[in-house]
C-alpha cells in the first residue's frame, strides 16, 4: 500500500526484455534508505518487488500482466520515474491510499497554462470513468492528485509548479500517456452493488446509489 506522495525521481538505467517479462534496473537514492530484497516500491505507479539492491539502484521483475496493463513497456533507458516505498504505521497519509495496481493508461489530450498552474487533460477508457469523481482523488504514474473536472471520457487534474517540478507528469506533454489507478474505495462499492450472491440470494444490499448520494459519497 502507498499513499501517491511520490519521494523521488529515479531514472532507468537498464531494461531486460524477455518472452517472460521485463528485468528493469532503476536508479535512485531515497527510496532504497532501509530497504531489503522483497520490499515493494511503487515505480510509476506499479507495485514492484525488489530483487536487487545497490548502492544507487534497484531492481525488479515486471511480470507480463503489468507490462501489457500499464506503460512501463514504453519505459527507454535515462527515462525518469516516480517512486514511493510502500508505507508503514508511522507514514503520513498525505495523499491517499493507493494500492499499486494500475487499471489502465490514460492518454494526456490536452495541456494549458492556468497562470503559476498547469491543467492536464487525459481520456480513459469509458469502462474507468465511472471511477472518476470531481474533487476525488487519482493516481497518475503513482502521483496522488485530485480531480478537477470530468467529462464523458475525460477528467482534468491541476497541478502547482512544486509539484510539477517533483513527479514525472510536469514534463509530460499532449499525446503521452500515463498509468492511471482509479479510488480503491469506489472498486468495493460497486463490487457489492453488483454482488452476484445478493442477487442470487434474493437479498438487496442497504448500500444504495441514493445511500451514497445522501451521504456525500457520489
Amino acid at each position: 500500500m502507498f499513499t501517491g506522495l511520490v519521494e523521488e525521481m529515479g531514472s532507468v538505467l537498464a531494461i531486460e526484455s524477455t518472452p517472460n517479462g521485463i528485468r528493469l534496473k532503476v536508479k535512485c537514492s531515497k527510496v532504497i534508505e532501509n530497504s531489503r530484497i522483497g520490499d515493494s516500491i511503487a515505480t510509476n505507479g506499479v507495485c514492484l518487488t525488489a530483487v536487487e539492491i545497490g548502492k544507487n539502484y534497484f531492481s525488479a521483475d515486471v511480470m507480463n500482466e503489468t507490462v501489457r496493463r500499464t506503460g512501463l513497456k514504453n519505459l527507454k533507458i535515462g527515462n525518469k520515474v516516480n517512486l514511493e516505498k510502500s508505507l508503514t504505521l508511522q507514514t503520513p497519509l498525505g495523499g491517499h491510499l493507493v494500492t499499486g495496481d494500475v487499471d489502465c493508461e490514460g492518454l494526456i489530450i490536452n495541456l494549458i497554462n492556468d497562470g503559476f498552474a498547469k491543467i492536464y487533460k487525459i481520456e480513459l477508457p469509458k469502462e474507468y470513468m465511472k471511477f472518476i469523481v470531481e474533487k476525488g482523488r487519482v493516481a497518475i504514474d503513482g502521483a496522488s492528485l485530485t480531480i478537477a473536472t470530468v467529462e464523458e471520457t475525460s477528467f482534468t487534474v491541476s497541478i502547482i509548479p512544486h509539484t510539477q517540478n517533483m513527479i514525472v507528469l510536469g514534463n509530460k506533454k499532449s499525446g503521452d500517456k500515463v498509468n492511471i489507478e482509479t479510488d480503491l474505495i469506489g472498486k468495493f462499492v460497486e463490487k457489492i452493488l453488483l454482488s452476484k450472491d445478493s442477487k442470487e440470494n434474493g437479498s438487496k444490499s442497504s448500500i444504495t446509489g441514493n445511500f451514497l448520494l445522501q451521504n456525500g459519497f457520489i
